[in-house]
């Protein structure tokens, strides 16, 4: 995110808690009960979009950490295809061999 993003984040959220505050000061309440609640429902909502970045890095479902599996992906694609026919055959071999020895072990 920009520096410029980031400004406009935060214009969005001081008009919306403003917005807010206007909407309960035109339901009747006064203005320190509008300054409160107003105050209450911007911070929920700091904590709600705080919470869907944490849940993003902990499950590493980030933009950085897509785009690096996506070119390790694309890399190990890149050097099977560069493989001989008899150097897959031999790859093959070994990945099932280590697959059938894994599936032993956790059947034991």
């Amino acid at each position: 995110m920009r520096r410029l993003d980031i400004l406009f984040v935060g214009l969005g959220l001081l008009g919306g808690g403003a917005l807010v505050y206007l909407l309960f000061r035109g339901t009747g309440l006064d203005g320190l009960d509008a300054g409160i609640w107003s105050q209450v429902i911007l911070v929920l909502v700091v904590v709600a979009w705080t919470s869907t970045y944490l849940f993003r890095a902990v499950t590493q479902t980030m933009t950085y950490n897509q785009q690096l599996q996506d070119y390790e992906d694309a890399v190990l694609q890149k050097r099977f295809e560069a493989l001989s026919p008899e150097e897959r055959e031999a790859l093959q071999a070994e990945v099932e061999a280590e697959r059938a020895q894994a599936e032993s072990n956790a059947s034991d």
